[in-house]
């Protein structure tokens, strides 16, 4: 099944659910997406010790990474994968200023994007005329009767 020697790379997906062990402590079944052994909350300062620090010493993984690391990738992967700032800053709990702070060279919602999106909207827009907003510069009134005058005389 999986041995001490598996490793995993970033972005690679795991059936965890198809591991027949997956979810359920030694003393039966739990609502727990994560349960300790007896199908209890994790005691993340015992987590630590027992189960982290082991996990990453099979995995290869040096210098040892805290568990709150993985805030940072989640942040980094669902600003790569296009999530809003502001979606983000709300599944995090963080303020808009703290993630343009630390992500917004990853974010994808930045004035490119938001250009893109709203020459988008536009597409196919019309003033109250029924011409076209983005139909380029008009001349102005002036400027045509006098380009008018000009090539008839």
């Amino acid at each position: 099944m999986w041995g001490a020697k598996t490793r995993f790379a970033a972005g690679e997906t795991v059936d965890l659910q198809g591991n027949p062990n997956f979810g359920t402590p030694q003393g039966g079944s739990t609502d727990l997406l994560f349960p300790a052994e007896r199908g209890r909350y994790l005691d993340l300062h015992n987590f630590r010790n027992r189960d982290w620090k082991p996990a990453q010493i099979a995995a290869g993984i040096e210098p040892f990474r805290r568990i709150y690391d993985l805030r940072h990738t989640f942040a980094t992967f669902a600003l790569r994968a296009g999530i809003s700032t502001f979606e983000l800053s709300r599944y995090m709990g963080a303020s808009l200023t703290m993630i343009d702070r630390h992500y917004g060279h990853l974010a994808r919602d930045g004035r490119e994007h938001a250009i893109r999106l709203l020459d988008a909207l536009n597409a196919g827009a019309v003033d109250v005329r029924g011409r076209p907003v983005d139909a380029g510069e008009r001349e102005s009134r002036p400027a045509r009767q006098r380009n008018n005058a000009l090539s008839r005389g």
